[in-house]
């Protein structure tokens, strides 16, 4: 069975509810591709969370500020890449994270 829209909701999590989707999708769900992408998803959500978090300090001193932008474009950049994979049927994993987990 293609969950093309199970997939897509979990990336468009990024922008409206980051860690609950892809958590509940990976619970909820039975298949092991779509448990497999909504993990990276949660993780991808947590860890660029933790990175923005951790440089927007920094952008106060200016040493912050590459690290905020470039974190924050990887935050709306990938998401939108997952879900026009998805989309289109095609397989998706995120940077670094998909190695981790798949």
């Amino acid at each position: 069975m293609d969950h093309k829209g199970v997939k897509a909701i979990t990336h468009a999590s990024a922008f409206f509810a980051p860690v609950l989707v892809p958590l509940l999708v990976w619970l909820l769900m039975a298949d092991r591709e779509v448990k497999n992408m909504a993990l990276q998803a949660l993780l991808f959500h947590v860890i660029i969370g933790i990175l923005i978090a951790i440089s927007w300090p920094f952008v106060f001193i200016i040493i912050g500020i590459p690290f905020f932008v470039i974190f924050g474009l990887a935050a709306l950049y990938y998401p939108i890449k997952g879900i026009l994979y998805s989309l289109s049927g095609r397989p998706f994993s995120y940077p670094i994270i998909g190695a981790l987990v798949g």
